[in-house]
């Protein structure tokens, strides 16, 4: 069964690449594939951090926590990227703050797919 790594660097405010990354692990999930981690580096730390988004707006940082916790997939933040952003990671969220050695440990024997 192949495995994927996820890693995504942009803000989930930026651009599509929270909602491909989301659309990513659902059909993979559905086709039996299993994903091993989802990484959030660079901009997409600020996912980490708690978000007050008005109504109308789609919060994609929820969404990927719950996919995560429904799937028990490994949802982790690098800390040193969030320390440097001043992201303080939510207290209540399935964020785990880890290391890029972390990160580079759980690739082996997986597919990397970057956002």
């Amino acid at each position: 069964m192949t495995r994927f790594s996820l890693l995504l660097t942009q803000s989930p405010l930026a651009n599509q690449s929270f909602a491909s990354a989301l659309q990513f692990a659902n059909a993979a999930v559905a086709q039996g594939y299993a994903i091993e981690q989802i990484f959030l580096y660079e901009d997409a730390v600020h996912a980490a951090a708690a978000m007050d988004l008005p109504t109308d707006e789609p919060n994609l940082a929820a969404a990927l926590a719950q996919f995560c916790q429904q799937q028990q997939i490994a949802l982790l933040y690098c800390v040193t990227a969030a320390e440097k952003r001043g992201v303080v990671a939510d207290s209540t969220g399935n964020y785990v703050a880890a290391g890029l050695a972390e990160f580079a440990m759980r690739l082996e024997n997986t597919k990397l797919v970057q956002f």
